[in-house]
């Protein structure tokens, strides 16, 4: 674990000590790459806090906690962080492993903005279409998102995960809209594009997401974060889906009669033609 390599002797760190721990473990490719400089100004700290930080944390210099952390990320590749969870102790089995998710859970609420998941709710609700993005695995929670806010009557646009027919879509995207995608480890290029696009137009941007620190411009999205477990571990859905499910319910709760006036129309629909589907 990424995080163990920063408990030595039982250090207590400052809140941008922490900062800096944080986007260590979020992103440690990127951490791997950078200068000491270059880390200075991405985290607007100063050379010198780095450098501190480095011998806070048990290490000689900054250059010896960077051999650590590629030490520890030595070999961390899906194959690899799947054989890592199926082996640990931790999430060995399924009462472990539902444990572990658990505590994902617990995780991702005590890091959740409460502002940016109500702004989230509220802008869905307002909007009057939504473009809705997942890349990979996160395209079935895209597609899940989809499937639930259509049966509250929005106009929802799910939009391919990749390739040109993005912007057959995109280009559609107008200041009364939102458009929600999703990058957790990493920032899909896709998904960066449609965020940079969708601000340009003027719609309403939600980012779900595993990292504080991005490399996206000032005007940033609404972001909800969600713990899905160290970078070198097998990263479940479990937290996303419920932070997703939570979401929905909000904007239920925010729409009121209207959605379920929608979902009482698609049950008698579904009465209506049941006889004739059924046989």
């Amino acid at each position: 674990m990424l995080s163990a390599l920063f408990l030595a002797d039982d250090a207590s760190y400052t809140k941008t000590e922490q900062q800096i721990i944080e986007f260590i473990c979020q992103n440690p490719n990127s951490f791997l790459t950078v200068s000491i400089s270059q880390l200075a100004r991405r985290l607007e700290v100063s050379d010198a806090t780095i450098s501190r930080f480095a011998r806070h944390a048990g290490y000689q210099d900054f250059k010896e906690l960077k051999t650590a952390v590629a030490n520890a990320m030595e070999g961390a590749g899906p194959a690899e962080k799947l054989k890592e969870s199926i082996s640990s102790e931790k999430n060995a089995g399924l009462e472990q492993f539902l444990l572990h998710q658990q505590g994902c859970i617990q995780k991702t609420l005590e890091r959740m903005d409460r502002q940016a998941f109500f702004q989230a709710a509220e802008a869905i609700c307002q909007a009057d279409s939504i473009y809705i993005h997942g890349k990979g695995a996160s395209h079935c929670l895209a597609q899940l998102l989809a499937f639930r806010l259509k049966r509250f009557g929005k106009r929802v646009c799910l939009m391919p995960s990749g390739g040109s027919e993005l912007f057959e879509d995109l280009v559609h995207a107008k200041a009364d809209d939102a458009l929600i995608t999703f990058g957790f480890q990493k920032l899909p290029a896709e998904a960066k594009i449609l965020l940079k696009q969708g601000q340009a137009a003027g719609c309403r941007t939600i980012l779900f997401c595993s990292r504080i620190y991005t490399e996206l411009e000032s005007a940033d999205p609404i972001r909800l974060f969600i713990y899905r477990g160290e970078p070198e571990e097998y990263h479940s859905m479990t937290a996303a889906m419920a932070v997703l499910d939570a979401l929905v319910l909000e904007i239920a709760s925010a729409m009121g009669e209207r959605a379920v006036e929608q979902l009482d129309r698609l049950h008698q629909l579904k009465g209506q033609y049941r006889v004739s589907t059924d046989t």
